[in-house]
């Protein structure tokens, strides 16, 4: 005889008399593609419920009924008589009798996820959200999770995941149909690195579960995901910037086409993909500004101008004077072999076309650890905080629609901004000291 599933909130109608009344079923499962469940109600001995998988994501759930068609009940109140009051394990063998010949498919991790990415772009969501969801779940979720079964996930699996993916090195660009290449996790700020990118990566995955739970009734408990929490802590403002002496040296080890790329970022705190995309019309001499765009969470864009410093407004004016309105004002890497097969006299900046320049760069500047374009518009941020910028004022530079951003990031940077601020505008009660002094 097959050996019976045991489970200590069902089994016994002592246990079952502890749970709460509820709706939803309390589900086993007993076998692949087959569960069995229980509904308490509110009067009455409890029911027994069949749930099976028929694929595609698709249950069917219906009450246990006796072959005439009555419904069965729990052995609550009543003895079991092997018909219309069964045990626990009676329903089993019940359930079991009476399932149908083709078994179904159970769910795995690589379904929920395929069906993630289609929710993704039904709802309309940003092409780059959609890539970087796809990318994590291609890399770093399918080769390990992705061949097992929803109800076989478990906590104690899931969090095992999350940090080996923590502790693994992270990933460099490598050419393709090349073996690919790590780079070694040295220090804190590394590790801390590497546990905010699993939190990324657990993201995408609890998302796809939780879209499961929510919209398949097949899946019944959402326990084994939501007891596993991200890693704390690693999203804490950054502390690492360029001092003045050390931007200058970036500046001068820098070659041609990217020394222009450093020095707008430093003078706007402008994001590198902003920066790729500056025509000549953007920027206003007059004005002293430059104008740029910022995506938002639903995918359109939001347009701002970045006000430029003195030294800002001549070293654009240095870049655009004389040139076509239409032109980049930073073209990229020239000789690169277009979609037409031509080679390109200029073209704007791509993804990661910045990364080994800047390598290099920052190798010939003697600044170790090497920095990246983010580094850049820390730099400017953080030295405009320290100079006594008000955070209102750097935020709306750097595209925030408020200051939580940047006094997160940048507030400790600011205990000066912070007293002047109150000591000037601080309510005043004209309060006089008295003359009475401490008695020695």
């Amino acid at each position: 005889m097959p050996r019976k599933v045991r489970d200590s909130n069902l089994e016994t109608r002592t246990a079952r008399a502890r749970l709460k009344n509820a709706v939803k079923p309390y589900f086993r499962l007993i076998e692949p593609g087959l569960h069995l469940g229980y509904r308490k109600l509110t009067s009455g001995p409890g029911t027994w419920i069949a749930r099976r998988y028929g694929g595609h994501g698709k249950y069917r759930v219906e009450n246990l009924k006796t072959p005439d068609g009555r419904l069965v009940f729990a052995d609550d109140f009543s003895d079991a008589d092997g018909d219309r009051v069964l045990t626990f394990g009676q329903a089993q063998e019940a359930i079991k009798a009476t399932r149908p010949s083709a078994a179904g498919v159970i769910p795995t991790v690589a379904d929920v996820l395929d069906e993630y990415l289609r929710f993704l772009e039904g709802d309309g969501r940003s092409a780059s959200a959609i890539a970087d969801a796809r990318n994590r779940a291609e890399v770093f979720i399918r080769p390990k999770l992705g061949a097992i079964e929803i109800p076989a996930l478990t906590t104690k699996e899931l969090r095992k995941w999350r940090d080996d993916l923590a502790r693994s090195a992270p990933r460099v660009r490598t050419r393709p149909g090349e073996k690919q290449k790590y780079r070694e996790v040295t220090g804190e700020d590394d590790r801390r690195a590497r546990q905010a990118s699993a939190n990324r990566t657990w993201t995408v995955l609890r998302a796809a579960l939780n879209l499961a739970y929510r919209e398949d009734e097949g899946i019944l408990s959402d326990k084994a995901w939501r007891a596993v929490k991200p890693f704390r802590g690693v999203d804490r403002a950054r502390q690492r910037y360029l001092s003045i002496e050390e931007s200058k040296r970036l500046i001068n080890a820098s070659d041609p086409t990217l020394r222009s790329l450093v020095q707008a970022a430093l003078v706007t705190g402008a994001r590198y993909g902003q920066l790729a995309q500056l025509r000549v019309s953007d920027f206003d001499p007059d004005a002293g500004m430059i104008g740029t765009k910022t995506r938002k969470g639903d995918g359109s864009y939001r347009y701002y101008g970045i006000v430029l410093s003195e030294e800002g407004v001549q070293f654009f004016r240095a870049l655009t004077a004389g040139r076509p309105h239409d032109a980049l004002v930073m073209p990229g890497p020239t000789g690169l072999s277009g979609g037409d097969g031509r080679t390109r006299t200029t073209q704007e900046w791509s993804k990661n076309d910045q990364v080994r320049p800047l390598e290099l760069a920052c190798e010939r500047a003697r600044i170790t650890p090497g920095v990246g374009m983010n580094t850049l518009r820390h730099t400017w941020a953080s030295h405009s905080v320290m100079r006594g910028v008000p955070l209102m004022i750097v935020a709306k530079n750097m595209g925030h629609t408020d200051t939580r951003m940047v006094e997160k990031h940048y507030g400790h940077l600011a205990p000066s901004y912070i007293a002047d601020a109150i000591r000037a505008g601080a309510p005043r009660f004209d309060i006089h000291p008295n003359n009475v002094t401490a008695l020695a």
